[in-house]
């Protein structure tokens, strides 16, 4: 991957009875979205199969962080900063 890759995590959400956030990945124009707590890229677009390996592993290593901040995301002020 490059130097640097941007993450950035939505808020809790419910689906299907179960709480749920994104957590969207950027390295320039590649881009891929995961779903925690599930830990899977359930999209990508120019990742390899072995960097999405290490998204999702990312994701796993670092739940508990992950969960945190998405339970931290006020969706409204965020949805304003627009």
């Amino acid at each position: 991957m490059g130097k640097t890759v941007d993450i950035n995590i939505s808020g809790v959400f419910e689906k299907d009875g179960k709480q749920l956030a994104y957590v969207s990945f950027r390295d320039g124009e590649r881009t891929a979205e995961g779903i925690i707590p599930d830990c899977v890229v359930s999209k990508n677009n120019g990742f390899t199969e072995d960097e999405k390996a290490s998204l999702e592993q990312y994701m796993k290593d670092d739940l508990a962080n992950l969960k945190k901040a998405a339970s931290k995301v006020n969706v409204m002020t965020a949805f304003m900063k627009e």
